[in-house]
């Protein structure tokens, strides 16, 4: 049995380990930089940029803008009130925007012109 160990779906680009899906959204917003695949975001307007997970804190409130052309899945987590809205379509076929407290965590995948949460741990009570 050999030792070597095998990476499935995954490519070294520089020193970072990228998922076949990360490069395919670096590719396709024509990005000439590196995408952080995690991110803190602590202003109170922000879109997603390819991440695959976000923090969101150090502001009182928080406007997150799901961006259908640079991002298809991404998780949240809040340390803040996060108003989560997408570019286009709606979240579930049905929600313009949804509002999540201080501690909640929610998973989003963009399918075919929509937005659709995957999992969530529900509101949180501070």
């Amino acid at each position: 049995m050999s030792s070597m160990r095998r990476n499935f779906g995954r490519k070294f680009v520089g020193d970072k380990l990228y998922s076949n899906r990360d490069i395919e959204t670096i590719m396709s917003a024509k990005m000439t930089e590196e995408v952080d695949l995690t991110k803190i975001v602590t202003s109170s307007i922000y879109s997603t940029n390819g991440e695959e997970f976000i923090v969101v804190k150090g502001t009182p409130e928080c406007r997150l803008t799901l961006n259908s052309q640079t991002t298809e899945h991404v998780i949240i987590k809040a340390l803040t009130k996060v108003t989560i809205a997408p570019d286009k379509g709606a979240i579930d076929e049905d929600w313009d925007e949804v509002d999540i407290d201080r501690g909640a965590c929610v998973e989003f995948y963009f399918i075919k012109g929509n937005w659709y949460i995957g999992s969530s741990d529900g509101m949180k009570s501070a």
